[in-house]
């Protein structure tokens, strides 16, 4: 479980997110959206530690980052999995070898054990026929699963994604938001999800924290986000005229 109180960072005395305050709970997927310059991805790489906050606390399973040493942040950053944006895969590397990338570099098990665990985590994304290629060779869609097996291949206790659907079809990203709510339930993560697809949001938005200009602005999941009358959600949400008809609909059941 990861709790924020009242997180603010700035940037050039410039206030970016402005006294955020939420939970994020394990074995649910959360996600973070908003329009672009809402503070999200800063929110997330606070979340990562990759950015210090001016105030505010972010608590990780009862442990509060700001009072951390040096290795004990360590020691959290190792229980990080990280989906990037555009799957971030070494081009040099095979599949395997990319996978395998962070227990080479956060472990000193054998390498017959590195390779069953890089064995288990292909096939559990379903890629049992890609070990030896390279990222070029295969379609977007199975990089988003290598991505995805390499974030979980240190057993993390936290996974962060930054718009994993991005540059996917509807229907391939559709197997990954499912695969990665599928990992997040079995293995009991507490993951986090930057996106704007709000085809994501009705798929698997068990919660939901919208920002707006630094705050947040609104929190639920994704049933009650059809139902609410936040006119900064709102106007978000139902920009396309299929999710007006979704609202509509919600609104007749209502009545």
């Amino acid at each position: 479980m990861i709790v924020v109180e009242n997180l603010h960072k700035y940037f050039d005395g410039e206030p970016i997110l402005k006294g955020i305050s939420t939970s994020f709970e394990k074995g649910k997927t959360n996600l973070v959206i908003g329009q672009s310059g809402s503070g999200k991805t800063v929110f997330l790489k606070s979340l990562l530690g990759l950015f210090t906050p001016e105030e505010g606390n972010i608590i990780y399973n009862g442990e509060t980052y700001s009072e951390m040493d040096d290795s004990q942040k360590r020691d959290l950053r190792q229980k990080m999995g990280m989906v990037f944006q555009g799957s971030a895969l070494f081009d040099s590397m095979t599949v395997e070898e990319n996978v395998m990338f962070p227990l080479r570099m956060f472990t000193n098990d054998p390498i017959s054990e590195m390779q069953e665990r890089v064995d288990f985590v292909l096939n559990r994304v379903n890629l049992t026929d890609a070990h030896h290629k390279f990222p070029s060779e295969i379609s977007g869609g199975m990089q988003k699963r290598v991505a995805i097996a390499r974030a979980i291949v240190n057993k993390p206790q936290y996974l962060f994604c930054d718009e994993p659907n991005s540059g996917l079809d509807p229907k391939t990203a559709i197997v990954i938001d499912n695969l990665v709510q599928e990992i997040t339930r079995e293995y009991d993560i507490t993951t986090i999800i930057n996106t704007h697809d709000m085809n994501s949001v009705m798929e698997i938005g068990e919660k939901i924290i919208f920002l707006k200009d630094g705050y947040k602005a609104w929190e639920g999941s994704n049933k009650e986000i059809f139902k609410t009358d936040n006119e900064a959600v709102t106007n978000f949400v139902y920009s396309s005229e299929l999710f007006k008809k979704v609202r509509q609909m919600y609104i007749e059941e209502r009545n």
